[in-house]
């Protein structure tokens, strides 16, 4: 895919060149559009999909990659949709004005999506889940799915919230760089987790290692919280993100059907 066609199509740059074969999810039978989630200092955007004729549908948040809400965010929440969730992908960077996935420039873009407190995400993600329930999910049925920096959120969220049932956290940094925004990191917030959590990671990722992952799986253990991993061992980060070249088809479908089966062993989805 052409650079100006992948920006058409509402891809982001800043991940680098997008593959010609990325995943569509039809809209058939589904409800999307933009959602206007209200939070403390004004209104969130976001987008949602979910079925068109179910009543009370399970919740799950979309927690996305640092570039914005594009494209493939999109496209995961009408994936979720198809399995009979009201899915919501909040954009929660919204506050620093401009458009994210416009943004071509890692450099440019990291300060952004850097300085964003924790404080504030998490009350942005409650923010979303009443949203939801006002369109009538049910919030009862509460999961969190996340991908990269998303999948540290997730982490983050479990350890938040007492309403949530289930997280999904797709490579998801666990040990976090000095930032005064974010007090802790997911393998220190360990003994707080609220929710179970399935955690996908790759053997071949170079900015989470492995040793990383068993640490915060002893962490978890040694507080007898409910947590499992997946490592596939020959995948990169962002093995699921089918709009990159880290794409790795049997990974991605393998760890899409390992979240549905932790979603419905939790009663996130039925």
């Amino acid at each position: 895919m052409t650079a100006s066609a992948a920006v058409t199509a509402g891809y982001t740059l800043a991940a680098g060149p997008v593959r010609a074969e990325v995943i569509k999810t039809p809209t058939d039978g589904l409800t999307t559009g933009e959602a206007k989630i209200k939070v403390a200092d004004g209104e969130m955007p976001g987008y949602f999909a979910r079925p068109a004729n179910a009543a009370n549908p399970p919740v799950v948040l979309v927690a996305m990659e640092i570039f914005g809400l594009h494209e493939y965010i999109k496209d995961v929440t009408r994936r979720l949709a198809k399995l009979g969730a009201l899915a919501v992908a909040p954009d929660y960077y919204f506050r620093k004005g401009g458009d994210l996935t416009k943004i071509t420039d890692m450099k440019e873009l990291l300060p952004i999506v850097n300085a964003k407190p924790d404080a504030e995400l998490l009350s942005d993600l409650d923010a979303t889940v009443a949203w939801a329930k006002s369109q009538g999910g049910d919030t009862n049925r509460l999961g969190i799915i996340g991908f990269c920096r998303g999948g540290r959120t997730v982490w983050e969220y479990a350890a938040h919230s007492g309403a949530l049932k289930a997280g999904v956290a797709f490579y998801g940094p666990l040990v976090d760089p000095s930032n005064p925004a974010w007090p802790k990191s997911p393998t220190q917030l360990a003994p707080d987790m609220k929710a179970p959590v399935l955690g996908l990671y790759g053997g071949a990722d170079t900015g989470i290692p492995v040793a990383q992952v068993e640490a915060m799986k002893a962490a978890l253990a040694k507080d007898k919280k409910t947590a499992e991993f997946k490592i596939y061992p020959d995948a990169p980060h962002g093995f699921h993100a089918d709009y990159r070249a880290s794409y790795r088809k049997d990974a991605a479908e393998d760890a899409w059907s390992q979240m549905q089966n932790w979603f419905r062993k939790y009663g996130v989805l039925g």
